[in-house]
């Protein structure tokens, strides 16, 4: 029975890959990655000669029939993004979903790894046994409707968003979000060498951020709503 291996890799330091998922990608038929360059430094670093194809969110019909008739073949394959655990804001999830409609018999194996938006949100010390994940902003379409919605969430919320739109970003939180007081967290390059974590209120991370020279990737947390005391200002 062939075998799809779903496969959480690094989000940054390569030595976040388990031993689980070395094994898995060094046994199986072919690796599904999403840049193949960026995998390749990956398994060089675990010496995987493991034989890629490449599958991304512009992969057309014919590459996924491919992909499928390997599964239908007996094929076993591990799946993988460039960055963190597939299905979560990259194309693994419709992949998945095509095959266990094709191939409801293949047999579907998570490999737990890294994820940025858990790694976030396991240092923000914020409560975390409610959260809502967003995944990215909208880049123009939406955008308003998706930071409004952030008002009305009282418990702890986790977005990602990008350098290009780090500084609006901030804008949004403040004037359209209007977060007020809630506490957050900005993690930019989480595990890499220029990890940094940014927290306070709005006002104070607007502060604290050189926007205009600051790169990388970020993962921000908002904390749940503060109770108000009779007699205090949100």
């Amino acid at each position: 029975m062939a075998t799809l291996y779903v496969v959480g890799t690094p989000i940054g330091n390569l030595e976040d890959l388990t031993l689980r998922a070395i094994n898995v990608l060094a046994n199986v038929d072919f690796i599904l990655a999403e840049d193949t360059r960026v995998t390749r430094t990956l398994l060089d670093r675990y010496n995987i000669p493991t034989e890629m194809i490449a599958y991304h969110q512009h992969s057309n019909q014919a590459r996924i029939d491919h992909i499928v008739e390997l599964l239908r073949q007996g094929k076993h394959l591990a799946l993988v993004s460039d960055a963190g655990t597939p299905g979560i804001n990259d194309p693994g999830g419709m992949l998945v979903a095509k095959v266990l409609i094709e191939l409801p018999e293949t047999k579907v194996i998570p490999i737990p790894g890294a994820n940025a938006a858990l790694t976030a949100l396991s240092v923000s010390g914020f409560p975390a046994d409610r959260f809502t994940y967003l995944g990215f902003p909208p880049h123009k379409k939406g955008r308003q409707t998706f930071f409004k919605s952030i008002s009305g969430i009282e418990h702890t919320v986790v977005f990602y968003e990008s350098k290009h739109r780090f500084a609006k970003m901030l804008a949004d939180l403040r004037d359209v979000a209007k977060i007020g007081r809630r506490q957050i967290v900005i993690a930019r390059e989480l595990t890499k060498q220029f990890e940094t974590l940014y927290r306070g209120t709005i006002e104070e991370i607007v502060e604290k951020v050189p926007v205009k020279q600051i790169l990388g990737e970020f993962v921000i947390v908002i904390g749940p709503h503060k109770k108000i005391h009779h007699g205090e200002k949100e």
